[in-house]
């Protein structure tokens, strides 16, 4: 990989003439940082802490999104992460579930806190006369006398205020205290329903003091990079970030996109050729490639927008050439693949190999027919 020179900025005068990287340049910069460009030899562990955890709002997407970055990886190798609580499932970034690193679980959930007690005020008509530090309290004994469901907690906390909204409380005591969700939910071909407990207590630790933004921006540049403090807000649902940017700048390179918003990026990181391949790569639903940047055009063409969204529901993901090409899905025996586009013939050889390669990680010894088609717009 060849990394771009920049000169380092310290004035917006410094920015305004910092180089310009386009959606290609900043494509291939992002793939590499997502360990998408060309598959990574990191422990489990240590992927899941370079990307600052994994999009779970299901159980399967994690480990669908490792097959995709890490050249020996098995489902069970993160299960057992999991299993032997060095991984959880905790709601962190954007009031959304992700897996995470036991560190990352203590450190990364007080980072965010600011945001999760904002969602508060969402659900202030139906938690009037609730004392938020006592909801805390008396939620935190329950979940750590014994993991509860979410419908046992509006349940419980509804019984000792009967005048608030049950579900209210519930969401708010989810807001107040970092939960994880304990095993067997989210272990490779195990069921369970959601139950909740503290993090405290599934770890056996104290949750850390909350790490200063300018000690978690150099991560979110690590793994996302190239990126503009909106970006870095749009990743972590918090606002007021400029200033840990602006301090750090001495030791940033600062480029600019080509619609002229500033980015910043560490010095060493890698910033590859736009010429350099890019395989194709099947991702699940949710992962943060896509939704961890205010504008997506790195990773989304215009043209695409929104197709690989319909309501609530996210679908799987393909890339082809690293942007977004079309979606997949295991129907019955079949991998379905449907593209936006007519791939050409050496692109459906590639896509069909990466395909095989994904089954053969993620469903050893099952046989399956792969078959293409269109995605017909909707």
């Amino acid at each position: 990989m060849t990394k771009s020179s920049g000169k380092q900025s310290s004035s917006r005068s410094g920015a305004d003439s910092a180089p310009v990287m386009d959606e290609r340049a900043l494509n291939r910069a992002t793939l590499a940082r997502q360990l998408l460009l060309c598959r990574s030899t990191r422990s489990v562990p240590d992927a899941v802490r370079h990307l600052l955890g994994l999009q779970a709002q299901n159980t399967r997407p994690p480990y669908y999104a490792l097959a995709a970055r890490l050249e020996r990886f098995a489902p069970e190798r993160l299960s057992a992460l999991m299993a032997g609580r060095e991984v959880a499932r905790i709601v962190t970034l954007r009031s959304t579930i992700h897996t995470h690193t036991a560190d990352d679980c203590l450190a990364l959930r007080p980072f965010v806190q600011p945001a999760r007690e904002r969602e508060l005020g969402n659900f202030r008509a139906g938690l009037a006369g609730v004392d938020p530090d006592r909801l805390a309290a008396v939620a935190r004994d329950l979940v750590e006398a014994e993991p509860r469901t979410m419908a046992q907690l509006r349940e419980e906390l509804g019984a000792v205020w009967p005048d608030a909204d049950p579900r209210a409380l519930a969401v708010a005591a989810r807001c107040l205290l970092p939960l994880v969700q304990v095993t067997p939910r989210g272990l490779w071909e195990e069921s369970g329903q959601v139950a909740l407990t503290t993090v405290e207590h599934w770890l056996g630790r104290p949750a850390e003091p909350a790490p200063a933004p300018d000690a978690v921006v150099p991560r979110y540049l690590a793994a996302f990079g190239p990126a503009s403090v909106r970006d870095m807000q749009t990743w972590s649902g918090l606002t007021r970030l400029k200033p840990a940017f602006e301090r750090l700048r001495p030791g940033l390179l600062t480029f600019r996109d080509p619609n002229g918003v500033e980015l910043f990026d560490l010095p060493d990181a890698p910033r590859p050729d736009p010429a350099t391949p890019a395989p194709p790569r099947f991702l699940p639903e949710f992962d943060n490639l896509l939704l961890s940047h205010a504008d997506r055009t790195r990773v989304v063409p215009p043209a695409h927008r929104g197709r690989h969204w319909r309501g609530n529901q996210a679908y799987r993901t393909l890339l082809v050439d690293g942007f977004l090409a079309g979606l997949w899905k295991l129907d019955g025996d079949t991998l379905v693949i449907e593209t936006f586009e007519r791939p050409t013939r050496s692109q459906r050889e590639e896509i069909t190999a990466e395909g095989e390669r994904m089954l053969a990680v993620m469903h050893p010894g099952a046989a399956y027919d792969i078959r293409f088609g269109e995605v017909v717009r909707r």
